[in-house]
């Protein structure tokens, strides 16, 4: 298939779509059940933190590697390899006797999920045809869906039956894997194989690696922020007395709403480009957030999904800036805006929970809120690339 064509390969981006929807669907079990974790093993909100940035500092060790690895080789080893790892993994977490083994399966897992995401989103611009932004938020829908439905499973189950019974969830995960491996096809490489490390970085970045280390910041601290809105609500919202199940409806409308903002973001952004969406998004992340944190009672759902649909828009844009920008090592460029950039926010997750222990949950978050309104001055410098794709599909 050649690098641009018109049409997109729906059949491809379905299946690139449902790896990334079963990883992350196993994935987001974790959060929900942090309360779950740490009344069990009496865990300090610095251990929760540990639990919670663990998929973060995984990512931010695993994917730059794995993409890096993926623009040089064909192989569907970490397409399918990371999902299988997450499925298997995370399902064991109710059969771990002590706080060491629980932190062990989450780390195989976590690893897992981080395998698949670069290698895979790397594909996504191959098979997308004139509709790149859209193909990216569809493919990112996978994931934000994922961890809109996941928590609620997860918690109904567990809520229900104990977190005992979690293995047994691996059974609907293994299922979805025979049929990915008879649709998703190996990844086209992007003839980099001859070049070394150092080599690969000047042909992938060249003279856009000023405008990529931008892009990049600001991902890291919109990560920051939503990891540690995403550990620290369901832990804060048991202290104030909300059930399990309630706390993962609030989890899962924060996600289902970024879902639904996601491609939005995308279907837009093939149209007025992705600076306005930036603009926007973060402008209303902060003012959506202090309402998370001040709603109480039923409000608290209201409250959830906008927090969610801003302030998790402009993730798949992020990837889908950097692809356009450096088009010849997009596996690589799109670890760096999804693992590089989403496991520098979870390692922060530690230091987090520290603030939180010294002062208070809610207080910590309230900072945190204002960030994603200051990096407004940094994304007035990102590059505007949507006339410079069109271009290149019409040559």
């Amino acid at each position: 298939m050649t690098e641009y064509t018109k049409n997109a390969d729906i059949k491809v981006i379905v299946g690139l779509t449902l790896v990334h929807f079963i990883g992350d669907f196993y994935s987001s079990f974790i959060n929900p059940l942090l309360p779950v974790f740490a009344e069990k093993f009496a865990l300090t909100l610095t251990e929760v933190g540990i639990l919670a940035g663990l998929s973060g500092f995984l990512a931010f060790i695993v994917q730059p590697t794995v993409g890096y690895l993926a623009d040089r080789h064909r192989t569907r080893l970490f397409v399918l390899g990371g999902p299988l790892l997450a499925i298997v993994f995370i399902s064991l977490v109710g059969a771990a006797h002590n706080y060491l083994v629980l932190l062990i399966f989450i780390s195989i897992g976590s690893a897992g999920v981080a395998m698949f995401h670069p290698a895979t989103a790397g594909m996504i611009s191959n098979y997308s045809g004139r509709h790149f932004g859209l193909s990216m938020s569809v493919f990112n829908t996978g994931g934000t869906f994922a961890f809109g439905v996941g928590p609620l499973f997860i918690t109904y189950l567990v809520g229900t039956y104990g977190l005992e019974v979690s293995p047994i969830s691996m059974v609907l995960g293994l299922a979805v894997m025979v049929v990915l491996l008879k649709v998703v096809p190996s990844p086209q490489g992007e003839g980099l194989a001859h070049l070394g490390f150092i080599g690969s970085l000047k042909e992938v970045l060249g003279s856009v690696w000023k405008a990529i280390i931008l892009i990049w910041v600001v991902m890291v601290l919109r990560a920051f922020v939503g990891h540690s809105f995403r550990t620290f609500i369901p832990v804060l919202y048991a202290q104030e007395g909300y059930s399990l199940v309630a706390i993962g409806a609030v989890v899962s409308l924060f996600t289902v709403a970024g879902t639904v903002s996601g491609l939005l973001a995308g279907l837009l952004s093939d149209r007025v480009g992705y600076k306005p969406i930036f603009y926007l998004a973060h402008g209303l992340t902060t003012p959506s957030l202090f309402l998370l944190l001040y709603l109480k009672g039923n409000w608290v759902f209201c409250g959830a999904f906008f927090a969610g649909f801003f302030s998790m828009a402009t993730l798949p844009l992020g990837v889908a800036m950097a692809q356009e920008l450096a088009p010849k090592g997009r596996a690589m460029v799109s670890s760096l805006m999804m693992g590089f950039a989403f496991g520098l926010g979870g390692i922060m997750m530690p230091l987090t929970g520290k603030l939180a222990d010294i002062f208070s949950i809610q207080g910590v978050l309230l900072f945190l809120a204002i960030i994603p309104c200051l990096t407004i001055s940094l994304i007035a410098l990102l590059p505007e690339t949507r006339f410079k794709y069109r271009q290149s599909i019409h040559e």
